[in-house]
């Protein structure tokens, strides 16, 4: 996992935030606390194993690869995925500034923009981290969807720095789901949660329009097979084939 960079590790990368009024200071700050404490209370008591495709990345500090996911587990993907140093790319809205404030507190590093907005941004400076070794990661249906709909920004970083893809979801047995876009889901407390990681989907420097057009496709159909199955086993972890794994 040990990968040599001469940049130093910081909880954000780019530009600086944008303004907020008193109120909206305020309600960051309340959001990020509640956010974090429940992340802290809930996680350590999630019963958690992983299961991997042929060829897929070996370890969660295997790196750089370039990681998508759907917003809908962001808070268990959080929990299982702390400390890494992964860069995620999260936008300048306010909704964007309180999740990636959660996120620092969790050791990932933010990169501004969205795949929507300031997205030139947010790609290049993503392609920075990925050629200095690090990992990065993309709510790839976010910020505002629509749910379980991909969008291009992988495909595009992947084939500008020769880093493969890989994609992953994590399905929990028992959640709150949140009346939102993505419909969100808040773990229960010792609730089981099954993570699938695809096979890595290699693209190459050279890819035509229709060849990333099918490379886009590729990365849609695994996001959904890891989807479905991980849904489809969450209820064997803890069995032989599922083993809970340390978190």
């Amino acid at each position: 996992m040990s990968v040599t960079t001469t940049s130093p590790v910081s909880n954000e990368t780019s530009t600086r935030p944008r303004p907020y009024t008193l109120w909206q200071r305020f309600l960051l700050w309340l959001i990020t606390w509640t956010g974090v404490l429940l992340v802290r209370l809930i996680g350590p008591t999630l019963r958690f194993s992983a299961s991997y495709e042929d060829d897929a990345p070996p370890t969660l500090g295997t790196r750089p690869i370039v990681y998508a996911f759907w917003h809908s587990c962001i808070l268990p993907a959080m929990y299982l995925w702390r400390n890494l140093q992964i860069r995620v790319m999260s936008s300048d809205s306010f909704d964007g500034e309180w999740m990636g404030r959660i996120m620092r507190k969790f050791g990932f590093v933010k990169v501004r923009g969205s795949q929507s907005r300031g997205a030139v941004r947010a790609l290049l400076g993503m392609r920075r981290e990925l050629e200095q070794g690090w990992t990065v990661a993309f709510t790839i249906d976010g910020p505002r969807g629509p749910r379980y709909v991909a969008k291009p920004g992988p495909v595009v970083l992947a084939r500008a720095t020769g880093i493969p893809m890989a994609v992953f979801h994590i399905a929990v047995e028992r959640a709150w789901i949140l009346n939102t876009w993505d419909r969100s889901m808040i773990p229960k407390p010792f609730s089981r949660a099954l993570m699938r990681v695809s096979s890595k989907i290699p693209v190459p420097a050279n890819a035509d329009d229709s060849e990333k057009e099918r490379l886009h496709a590729e990365l849609q159909a695994a996001l959904e097979r890891v989807r479905e199955f991980a849904e489809a086993n969450v209820g064997k972890v803890g069995t032989a084939e599922f083993p809970v794994i340390r978190s």
